[in-house]
């Protein structure tokens, strides 16, 4: 990897801070060895897994959230990028379950029954991996029965439905009433998303909010959970 001046970066011979702006730097160009050796070399130097994964790993990604908002980057960079997230996350995440490091929130994600696209999902999957949220993706052609079974196991803060097929779409209707039948819709944030959604259609089917790309999903979730907190802890009067 070679630096402005031309010459070759040895990841090793920079200070933490400086390592730490590099890594943005890979993680931006979706250099997965380079984010792989940096997270080994700040674990080496007694950082937390938790530190790694929040100063190097989410910022980074954070940065590459912007500019995709921003239209300055486009879907392969991005998912470059969340690949490179990944490999680092490989080595994280034992160690943060083992030191039980806090988490963002927790979102059981999956395309609609009939509609089997995912690359969308797919990338919000990976920006919220990237902001720090546990994900369990349930992939493409749910039926409501896949939802409420990972809701059911997972105990999420958030439901995200992703259709990109218009004859889909009502589906994210059925999902959500049957969550309100069974008494439960109260308890979960539902995002949806796709190509041919809009404001008012997730209001049409009841979900909390309607998110245009994965940098909007990532924005939008960790604003909900922050005022569920809230509001739950005012409510017991923490």
């Amino acid at each position: 990897m070679a630096g402005d001046d031309g010459e070759d970066i040895v990841l090793s011979e920079l200070e933490d801070d400086e390592l730490v702006l590099q890594m943005h730097d890979d993680l931006y160009d979706g250099l997965k060895d380079e984010i792989t050796e940096s997270v080994n070399l700040l674990l080496e130097r007694g950082w937390t897994p938790y530190d790694v994964l929040t100063k190097a790993l989410v910022e980074g990604m954070r940065i590459v959230g912007i500019d995709f908002r921003d239209g300055i980057l486009f879907v392969p960079e991005v998912l470059m990028a969340a690949n490179a997230m990944k490999a680092g996350m490989f080595i994280l995440r034992p160690l943060l379950v083992e030191t039980g490091a806090p988490r963002v929130g927790k979102m059981v994600i999956g395309t609609v029954k009939g509609d089997i696209h995912d690359i969308g999902k797919n990338l919000v999957s990976m920006m919220m991996e990237g902001a720090g949220f546990e994900v369990i993706d349930i992939g493409i052609n749910n039926p409501v029965e896949n939802y409420l079974a990972a809701i059911e196991e997972h105990q999420p803060d958030i439901v995200g439905m992703s259709a990109l097929l218009t004859t889909t779409m009502p589906y994210m209707k059925v999902v959500v009433d049957t969550m309100v039948e069974k008494g439960i819709r109260d308890d979960y944030i539902v995002l949806v998303g796709g190509a041919p959604l809009n404001e008012a259609f997730a209001e049409n089917v009841g979900a909390d909010a309607y998110c245009r790309d994965a940098a909007v999903a990532v924005e939008t979730a960790k604003q909900m959970i922050a005022e569920r907190r809230r509001s739950n802890s005012q409510a017991t009067g923490d």
